[in-house]
């Protein structure tokens, strides 16, 4: 008999709209959680929580705007008062990249950038680990970061910052709360198959089948749902020894 290795518990999982969030919640229902869909996007994460339902998972949805720290707080807040607590979370709401060398940078670009892809990780930390603290039952974070957070790319000096970043702060958050049975890691995606990625590829005039060599040692693009793979692992007790790791889901990209 296959269990369900987040049987019961309780998971926020943000930018769960479309892409590897949606992946992520479906994956995290599907092993027994009670999912909180966060996003700015109303009708995809309605979307989200009906397939989650019509596959006999449990699942809310919240409009969230994860770069304001109100509406992260109140998102902490509501998955309390539907399901009474929360044990693990994702936070994968994230912004597409600049594509301006350094000396051309939007400093408004900029700012948005890191709001979205790192300031608010700090956000949904700060209150989900409040939370864990009120519960006194541990708990577990994943951030989505990327693998430009350790192989930075030209002309994406803001989301190379700001996804270094989030593994600085997965990194400072793990040592912070070990001692309370928190664990905090972080996921490194490669080149994923996602409308995001599509849409780069469309800008640039881009064949992803002739590109994906560059970018994958198995020759092709990522699937969403092998993302949320490595998130589950990590939130699951199949990692119960793992803290402060940054998984690398990149089809060996940053290996070369």
């Amino acid at each position: 008999m296959q269990r369900q290795v987040l049987n019961g518990r309780v998971a926020i999982v943000t930018g769960a709209a479309m892409g590897m969030g949606e992946a992520t919640a479906i994956l995290f229902a599907e092993e027994g959680a009670r999912v909180i869909v966060a996003d700015r996007d109303e009708a995809g994460g309605i979307r989200t929580v009906e397939a989650i339902r019509a596959a006999g998972g449990e699942a809310s949805f919240l409009l969230v705007d994860v770069a304001e720290e109100e509406s992260v707080a109140a998102m902490v807040r509501r998955t309390v008062e539907i399901y009474g607590r929360v044990d693990c979370a994702v936070n994968n709401a994230g912004i597409t990249p600049d594509t301006a060398m350094v000396a051309d940078a939007d400093l408004a670009v900029f700012d948005r950038i890191i709001a979205v892809n790192l300031r608010s990780v700090l956000a949904s930390m700060k209150y989900e680990i409040r939370q864990f603290l009120e519960q006194g039952s541990g708990g577990a974070i994943v951030n989505i970061s990327s693998t430009t957070g350790v192989r930075p790319q030209p002309t994406n000096s803001a989301y190379v910052a700001s996804k270094h970043g989030v593994i600085g702060l997965t990194k400072t958050a793990s040592i912070e709360y070990a001692s309370q049975g928190i664990r905090v890691n972080c996921v490194l995606p490669g080149a994923i198959d996602t409308p995001l990625i599509q849409t780069a590829f469309a800008r640039l005039d881009i064949d992803p089948a002739d590109y994906a060599p560059i970018l994958s040692l198995f020759n092709r693009l990522g699937t969403p749902r092998e993302v949320a793979q490595g998130s589950l692992w990590l939130c699951s007790d199949l990692s119960s020894y793992v803290t402060g790791h940054s998984l690398a889901v990149d089809a060996g990209y940053t290996s070369r």
